[in-house]
């Protein structure tokens, strides 16, 4: 009977040592460079032009060359093939800068080829979306457009629940390559109508939600 206790007795200790382990392992965190602190491509919003990201589509227009015209995706990797050109990177650029860097491959097979890109699906890189997470009706990530502030966001992602502590909520913005956080009044725009309220967001902003207390 001793026995069986002890061995009772050991399993018990190994389980709980294992679980300490487990809570030990679980407090290290990776590091925020990699993700919310990245700085956006776009630094001045009164100069800002779309930037091409993963999952944009590209209609590629060569002129008098319709057999390498060609629509393509961008892909995971941020780079696209097309008929003669490989591999080529184009994530974080314009679309007047990927037609150059593609003439530029071209011109190894065509004289003085003539490019056109356009862009639709509008993706953008993830350094130049705004992010809404927290207590949002629908959080998502939305490619930033010309003149963006709080209140069209809050359109976007259908308001607040019911839960949301929304004079609580905050923006994290990278300014001159630091990260800051700044609070701002959701509540107060879409609920009380205070226009004052209502503030215009950049691109690469991360608007954070919290639940309320009460």
């Amino acid at each position: 009977m001793n026995g069986i206790c002890k061995q009772w007795s050991t399993r018990i200790a190994a389980v709980g040592l294992a679980l300490v382990m487990a809570g030990c392992s679980s407090n290290s965190y990776p590091p925020l460079e990699s993700s919310i602190a990245k700085q956006p491509l776009t630094t001045d919003p009164d100069h800002y032009d779309y930037r091409v990201g993963p999952g944009d589509s590209l209609n590629i227009f060569v002129w008098r060359n319709p057999e390498v015209s060609q629509s393509v995706t961008v892909r995971p990797d941020g780079k696209i093939t097309t008929p003669l050109v490989e591999d080529v990177p184009v994530s974080g650029l314009t679309s007047t800068e990927i037609a150059r860097k593609i003439e530029e491959q071209l011109s190894v097979y065509i004289k003085e080829p003539i490019v056109t890109v356009l862009v639709s699906g509008f993706i953008g890189p993830y350094s130049e979306q705004v992010r809404i997470i927290g207590e949002a009706s629908e959080p998502q990530a939305l490619p930033y457009r010309e003149d963006m502030t709080l209140l069209d966001v809050m359109i976007a992602v259908g308001g607040l629940t019911e839960f949301a502590d929304g004079n609580g909520a905050s923006v994290v913005r990278i300014v001159d390559g630091e990260q800051k956080q700044y609070g701002i009044r959701i509540k107060d725009l879409i609920q009380g109508g205070d226009i004052s309220a209502n503030v215009n967001l950049l691109p690469g902003d991360v608007v954070i939600i919290p639940e309320s207390w009460f």
